[in-house]
């Protein structure tokens, strides 16, 4: 399925690809995938859920079947986004689960634009801006005076293609991966820090980490823990930034007393 929100004048006529389990309405579920994944990543957790709740998993814009913003869109505009979303399919204080650059959309979502959830989980989330290594500076460095260098020695047109060729081996795989336009938008939203939003959420929130993340560190878990009021942390051994596959059968006993109202100590 998916859903026009062409009446938001910001989103410029995108389309929303969706899916929606379960019939039961004693509580909703709302998906949100990471960066470069799509709601099939996602469909582990739905089919589970969706045996006791109604589940909605959706695309965002630039992923799976979902349209890709004809604006370099931040984690403002796909926060919005989401909301819109939300309000169009009438869905009542759902509970928001956020894998990677989902769980940094929802943290826009509530702690700058007030929305409120019943509760939250965050899987192994984006949102804080990582501590930056001397290897790193040299790395930014040496392309600057790289690209300088090439400008100076060669043709535009070859500059263009040499720049290309090294603008790949000096980027991560997510950017490298993406399309001219979600290059863009990756740069926008990969640079801000939301620690500032985390103070600001005030339901139950579940924090569910791989140990060996490497995309977003179990130290990022912990901050997320201190600034969160009402959270609390699992930390999944031998599980990476993909904990709910790594170790589903845990994270779905965990989840389910979370949404039953259990009070989680692991």
């Amino acid at each position: 399925m998916n859903i026009n929100l062409n009446d938001l004048n910001y989103l410029n006529n995108i389309n929303i690809n969706y899916e929606m389990l379960g019939e039961k309405n004693i509580q909703t579920v709302l998906l949100l995938h990471g960066w470069g994944a799509n709601l099939q990543t996602m469909l582990p957790i739905s089919k589970h859920l969706s045996k006791k709740y109604k589940v909605y998993s959706i695309d965002l814009p630039g992923f799976g079947k979902s349209d890709e913003p004809n604006s370099t869109y931040t984690v403002s505009d796909y926060s919005k986004a989401v909301i819109k979303f939300i309000e169009i399919m009438d869905i009542k204080s759902p509970t928001l689960i956020g894998h990677s650059f989902g769980g940094r959309v929802i943290l826009k979502m509530v702690g700058e634009f007030g929305y409120k959830p019943k509760n939250i989980v965050f899987i192994d989330s984006a949102g804080i801006k990582p501590k930056r290594s001397i290897d790193y500076y040299l790395k930014v460095y040496s392309f600057k005076f790289a690209k300088s260098i090439i400008k100076l020695l060669n043709s535009k047109e070859k500059s263009d293609k040499l720049i290309s060729d090294l603008r790949k081996n000096a980027s991560s795989s997510d950017y490298n991966a993406a399309s001219e336009t979600m290059k863009k938008v990756f740069v926008n939203v990969v640079n801000e820090d939301l620690k500032y939003c985390m103070r600001k959420i005030n339901v139950p929130t579940l924090l569910i980490w791989g140990e060996n993340d490497k995309d977003t560190p179990v130290q990022d878990a912990k901050i997320f823990e201190k600034l969160i009021p009402d959270s609390g942390l699992v930390i999944l051994k031998d599980a990476g930034h993909f904990s709910y596959l790594d170790k589903l059968g845990d994270f779905l006993v965990i989840i389910s007393k979370f949404m039953e109202g259990w009070i989680i100590r692991w």
